[in-house]
């Protein structure tokens, strides 16, 4: 393994810490907050931009993500995207140590059968160098209907939050990470943009008149207030998990075949790369027919209308009323 390979592995490190420990942060600061109604976005937009908690969080995860642009510029994708999937383990240990979150049931096995698809495909990677340029029609005939099926399975899952009822973590979770992945695909498109031997002039040029600038802003916009949203209401330790390996998953399959990068020649590697996605798969399946998690205490009908004082007041009422029944 070459010296590039260990700085781009030891890169990869630094994006996935920084960017997971800034979900943590967020998932703590948007449980302070009235819940998030994204049918009022400005209005959302405003709640997380005053929030001095949610912003350092937020400045982790933008410096996570710069690492992970850089990272993919000198590295293939199978080499940095497993390392950057590795990152569900330290979510898993801070929602716990952090954020008091438990597993329930199934989900433990779920959780830990992901980290070992992780695992799977990291031993699956080759180093071998790929190419930084794809077939820009095959490229839009990937990203579009994976953000149109992305943002219906998330906005599906969040839906259920305005009527009243569970939020599921892993649809949304499935969701946000397509989105991510369509996110993914861009930075890996314009990382090819930094490796001409042009001038820094002809770069900022190329990089603004890009489509893929507009595509990775776009998607990560809304992947983002999907993400917030899924995050607040459900368990950081179901809604990251499922969604940085739905898009991790997404991103080699995707990013492999787009950007000309060679399946692993050892039947070994390829039974192991095969092995990892198909785990993926199957325990996303699995933990979708979980039974949903609890609805919030403060999650009403619709949330435009949440507010802590009245629910406590609620509460109260229906205590004094049950006392009159008996």
């Amino acid at each position: 393994m070459s010296t590039v390979t260990y700085t781009g592995i030891l890169l990869a490190l630094v994006a996935t810490t920084a960017y997971n420990v800034g979900l943590i942060l967020e998932k703590r600061a948007l449980g302070q907050m009235p819940a998030l109604n994204l049918r009022r976005v400005l209005r959302v937009i405003g709640s997380l931009m005053t929030s001095r908690a949610w912003l350092a969080g937020f400045a982790l995860m933008l410096t996570g993500l710069a690492c992970q642009t850089i990272a993919l510029t000198f590295e293939p994708v199978s080499v940095v995207q497993p390392v950057l999937a590795s990152g569900v383990v330290l979510v898993l240990v801070l929602s716990r140590l952090v954020l008091r979150e438990r597993l329930h049931g199934g989900e433990t096995w779920c959780v830990a059968a992901i980290a070992v698809s992780v695992v799977l495909l990291a031993m699956s990677a080759t180093g071998a160098k790929d190419s930084h340029h794809a077939n820009p029609g095959w490229v839009a005939a990937i990203m579009v209907p994976s953000a149109v099926v992305g943002l219906v399975f998330a906005a599906g899952a969040l839906r259920a939050r305005r009527r009243g009822t569970a939020v599921s973590g892993v649809w949304a979770g499935v969701g946000t990470g397509l989105l991510y992945g369509v996110a993914a695909l861009a930075i890996k498109a314009l990382s090819g943009i930094l490796v001409r031997d042009e001038t820094v002039a002809n770069i900022v040029i190329a990089v603004v008149t890009s489509p893929y600038l507009y595509v990775l802003g776009g998607s990560l916009a809304v992947a983002m207030l999907l993400f917030q949203a899924a995050l607040q209401a459900g368990r950081a330790s179901i809604v990251v998990p499922v969604s940085n390996v739905t898009g991790s998953v997404y991103f080699i399959i995707a990013g492999t075949w787009l950007f000309h990068e060679h399946l692993p020649a050892s039947p070994g590697r390829l039974g192991l790369r095969l092995a990892g996605i198909a785990l993926a798969v199957l325990v996303l399946v699995v933990l979708g027919r979980q039974a949903p998690e609890p609805v919030p205490a403060l999650v009403t009908a619709d949330p435009v209308t949440a507010d802590p004082v009245m629910a406590s007041v609620g509460e109260l009422a229906a205590q004094e009323l049950a006392e009159v029944r008996r």
